[in-house]
């Protein structure tokens, strides 16, 4: 995991700075006029993103969070959005999607041509 040093937010409650490693909060433009909100942690073992649109009641987008993706980890990894048992549920936002990962772990994943049922992008 890394973390966009240049996007970190530095003053406020939310505060952190470098010496805080991957955990802290950010305000990352996604593009002109929309701007995400992460909060990112390296704990208990899992790198985690949570990702909201700021002043916006919607959840990111595919390509939001990718772009997330790319800004925190490689693009040569595994990062996974999880959909637990409804009995595990936590909803603390309503518009927040999540992105994890745990080190040294290999996720298992299907076949590229069973995801989208065509040929694998080359990136």
């Amino acid at each position: 995991m890394k973390v966009p040093e240049r996007y970190r937010i530095g003053t406020g409650p939310l505060a952190s700075t470098r010496s805080d490693g991957n955990n802290g909060a950010f305000l990352v433009p996604a593009s002109s006029s929309v701007t995400l909100n992460v909060i990112a942690s390296d704990d208990g073992g899992w790198e985690h993103c949570s990702v909201t649109v700021a002043a916006t009641p919607r959840c990111p987008t595919w390509e939001e969070m990718t772009w997330v993706r790319d800004l925190f980890w490689s693009r040569h990894v595994t990062v996974v959005q999880f959909h637990p048992p409804a009995s595990e549920y936590v909803n603390a936002h309503p518009f927040c999607l999540h992105l994890w990962r745990q080190p040294g772990v290999e996720v298992v994943r299907p076949p590229a041509r069973l995801v989208g049922g065509g040929t694998v992008q080359q990136q």
